[in-house]
């Protein structure tokens, strides 16, 4: 089965709540791993989502609206965003073996990326303002990295990790491939979530297109594929990259990863035939388009 997951192929529509056609549900199990998952959930205005977690913890990340979380009697009004593309977004933690209640008055769209876990900790919230934005590469390689949810940045996890990535449209990004396997210093299982902009650079749009390639050095798997927005890539081991934006069409994708180190850990390996690239950098100049938001907005 190929590893990429179009958008409405893990669509749930055996849920009790009204839920758009293009809601992701995938977990450890549906996922044939043992550690990440990653729902979204689309809530239409006066929306309610009453769900436990499980033996999950998750992160709730707003991609588009602002939402009300509830959990462990604590109250968290998460102010959210217009878009992936227009700024940084607050978020909230939460447990394993927890009741979480989700409302919105306006309307929210939200991602739970999340990790089977072993350790209960407490509900955190997390402000826009304190997450770090990076500037990552150079040239037509240069893109945005939020690292809400790395280790360094924020320790208050078990087992999850999670970041976002925008790559302006043209630009390359995870690149030089990598991995984080067995053969590393530490084995993650990894999720890509895609959203691609349309033609207004905002708004997310099935018109636009990226490009994804996974790949191992016995051929065992061996996928580039077209990424259009709401798409799902899975990535068990072996190196990923590049992630390319068609020219016209900003790429963002949410990366998930877990997996079974005591200490959590996002080291990579480059592909060796390629980790040059990484010396011409200094060379190169930043691309101006980026960081293309923080918490305060766009930067334009």
């Amino acid at each position: 089965m190929s590893l990429h997951r179009p958008l409405g192929t893990l669509s749930d529509g055996e849920n009790a709540v009204e839920l758009s056609p293009d809601t992701v549900k995938l977990t450890p199990d549906t996922s044939g791993w043992q550690r990440a998952g990653l729902r979204v959930l689309l809530l239409h205005p006066g929306g309610v989502a009453e769900f436990d977690t499980g033996d999950c913890e998750a992160f709730v990340l707003p991609l588009s609206g602002g939402c009300v979380v509830e959990v462990d009697g604590e109250r968290f009004d998460v102010r959210g965003r217009d878009s992936v593309f227009s700024r940084v977004t607050d978020f909230v933690y939460i447990p394993r073996d927890a009741r979480i209640r989700l409302s919105t008055k306006d309307g929210v769209e939200v991602a739970l990326p999340m990790a089977r876990c072993e350790r209960r900790l407490t509900p955190k919230y997390g402000p826009a303002e304190d997450v770090p934005v990076e500037v990552r590469g150079a040239g037509n390689a240069t893109r945005q990295v939020t690292n809400f949810g790395v280790p360094g940045v924020w320790d208050h996890a078990d087992r999850l990790m999670a970041c976002e990535l925008i790559t302006p449209d043209g630009n390359w990004s995870s690149y030089p491939p990598h991995k984080h396997d067995h053969t590393c210093d530490v084995a993650n299982e990894e999720i890509y979530y895609f959203r691609i902009a349309g033609r207004d650079k905002i708004t997310p749009s099935r018109e636009g297109f990226g490009f994804h390639r996974t790949y191992t050095d016995d051929g065992d798997i061996d996928e580039d594929v077209t990424v259009r927005d709401g798409d799902v890539f899975l990535i068990p081991r072996g190196y990923h990259g590049p992630c390319v934006a068609a020219p016209g069409y900003p790429m963002y994708y949410l990366n998930v990863l877990a997996g079974p180190a005591d200490q959590r850990s996002m080291a990579f390996c480059d592909d060796p035939a390629h980790t040059w690239i990484r010396d011409t950098w200094p060379k190169q100049r930043l691309d101006p388009r980026c960081p293309v938001t923080t918490a305060e907005g766009r930067v334009e």
